[in-house]
């Protein structure tokens, strides 16, 4: 696993031992990011299920402002640690060791114009912490939310007032994009 482009390209990253770990393919990172565009620049992002840390790290690199790193396992926030320090971009990352599954959400200070969620597949574990409460108080305006899960699983709609308005499917990787969705005034 490599970052793709930006200030950063090529680097390798660390990655996460064990037979449970399913690291997001290159080609798929690099889709979602050919998604995104250069509105990626001076985004805040928030890395939840983070793994490797290769979806924040891939925004950092390419130009946003900051990355949060969530994670669990105490083994992945040392393998995210490792590759924040390879890819030199300690000042605009923060790791946290959270169960975002068994616990409320992390108190965070400020809002997100990019979260990725990138959970252990058929768990169900999206539709868990998106309606979570508090949830929606993560949300920049604009906000844009996307979950990779496999292309077998669905979330059901609408949660917390969030609409998903594109899913791009890749082999057996779905990545759906959602943004909170105001009745009155449609996608904010």
């Amino acid at each position: 696993m490599r970052i793709i482009s930006g200030a950063c390209r090529g680097r390798k990253l660390v990655q996460i031992e064990g037979k449970e770990i399913r690291p997001t393919p290159d080609r798929v990172r690099e889709a979602l990011f050919n998604i995104l565009g250069p509105g990626i620049r001076e985004k805040r992002v928030l890395d939840m299920f983070a793994g490797t840390g290769a979806f924040g790290l891939e925004a950092l690199s390419r130009g946003a402002q900051s990355a949060v790193f969530v994670d669990a396992a105490r083994s992945s926030c040392n393998v995210i640690k490792r590759n924040v320090e390879l890819c030199r971009m300690a000042d605009s990352a923060r790791i946290i060791c959270h169960d975002l599954i068994n616990a409320s959400l992390p108190v965070f200070h400020q809002p997100f114009d990019l979260i990725f969620m990138d959970p252990p597949y058929n768990k169900g574990y999206p539709g868990q912490v998106l309606g979570k409460s508090g949830f929606l108080g993560l949300l920049a305006p604009g906000a844009i939310i996307i979950v990779e899960q496999s292309a077998k699983e669905s979330l059901n709609y609408p949660v917390n007032n969030l609409d998903k308005y594109l899913e791009k499917k890749y082999s057996r990787t779905a990545l759906t994009f959602l943004r909170k969705f105001d009745r009155q005034q449609g996608c904010v």
